[in-house]
């Protein structure tokens, strides 16, 4: 079933989360010097913007009572995730989670990700 209470994330957003996440709470000063170590061009302008979109979307919380204001994520990356999976699973694959892992399984995993899969099957048996 859909969320649509719950903000979606664009692809951008959803790369400041996966910063942000780690962090668990931080100022746009700390999350731009953790992106710049793999993006070495984005701007301290750009990222404070997205975090300000971020807070108004409801995607980040802001703690105003200092004077750099600190983010943090709204909702955990494994609920996030979860309501991510679930509403593509409706729009993408008509509900269904057999058609959703399959269609995954097709598009190639690796030998390791095949193992923990297997395990976590033989594992839900028991």
């Amino acid at each position: 079933m859909s969320t649509p209470n719950i903000p979606k994330p664009t692809a951008a957003e959803l790369d400041l989360l996966r910063t942000l996440w780690p962090l668990g709470s931080a100022s746009a000063r700390q999350v731009h010097e953790e992106i710049q170590k793999e993006r070495p061009d984005v701007t301290y302008a750009t990222v404070l913007r997205l975090m300000q979109i971020m807070h108004t979307k409801g995607l980040l919380i802001r703690d105003e009572s200092q004077r750099s204001h600190v983010y943090a994520p709204a909702q955990a990356q494994d609920a996030l995730q979860t309501n991510l999976l679930k509403d593509l699973m409706q729009k993408a694959f008509s509900g269904s989670a057999k058609a959703l892992v399959m269609a995954a399984l097709r598009s190639g995993i690796s030998k390791k990700e095949r193992e923990e899969i297997e395990k976590m099957l033989k594992e839900d048996k028991k």
